[in-house]
Formats: C-alpha cells, sequence, structure tokens
C-alpha cells in the first residue's frame, strides 16, 4: 500500500463509509429507476412507471429522505419512521406493478 492509500483509509470513519454506499446505493438506484420509466415512455406499459416509482422511492427517495431528517434533526425514532414509510410505498408501487395488466 502505498502512503496516499494508507492516508485515506485512515480518514475513513464508519460514518463517512454508511454515507458513500447509502450514496452508491441511491445512484444505482436512481439509474434503474429512469431507464424503467424511459421504457415505460417507450412503449407505454404503466407497469413500467410503477416499477420506476417503486424503485425510486425504495432507493433515492429513502436516501434523500434520511438526509433530510438527519440536516433538521430530527430523532432516531423519526428517521426510522421516515424510511420505513417510504420503503413500504416503494414496495407497494413495486408489487402493484407486478399484480395489475
Amino acid at each position: 500500500m502505498t502512503l496516499s492509500s494508507v492516508a485515506l483509509l485512515a480518514a475513513l470513519t464508519p460514518e463517512t463509509v454508511a454515507l458513500l454506499s447509502r450514496g452508491l446505493t441511491a445512484a444505482v438506484g436512481l439509474f434503474v429507476a429512469v431507464q424503467a420509466y424511459r421504457g415505460f415512455r417507450r412503449n407505454g406499459v404503466r407497469k413500467m412507471r410503477w416499477l420506476a416509482l417503486g424503485v425510486a422511492l425504495l432507493t433515492t427517495g429513502a436516501f434523500l429522505a434520511v438526509a433530510a431528517a438527519e440536516r433538521l434533526g430530527a430523532g432516531v425514532g423519526y428517521i426510522l419512521l421516515v424510511r420505513n414509510l417510504l420503503t413500504v410505498a416503494g414496495l407497494a408501487a413495486v408489487l402493484y406493478a407486478l399484480l395489475v395488466d
């Protein structure tokens, strides 16, 4: 390992690693949601719109809501509540996409 690699690893706190991993999940989820929405726009299949919404809520929506709640100084209970409500809403949208004809 080089000196710069060691310095980088030493600078990474657990909070930084958690933020980076949540951010990467949000970015990949947003990419998947955009691709599903593009599929909806191209083919007009409503299921793809609901799938896009569900994936966006599960990943990017949860990331942004938790970041906003933390920024506003909300307690852990409120942050978990917001995250879980968005997870339920995202899963409901994905379920709707799978079940509706």
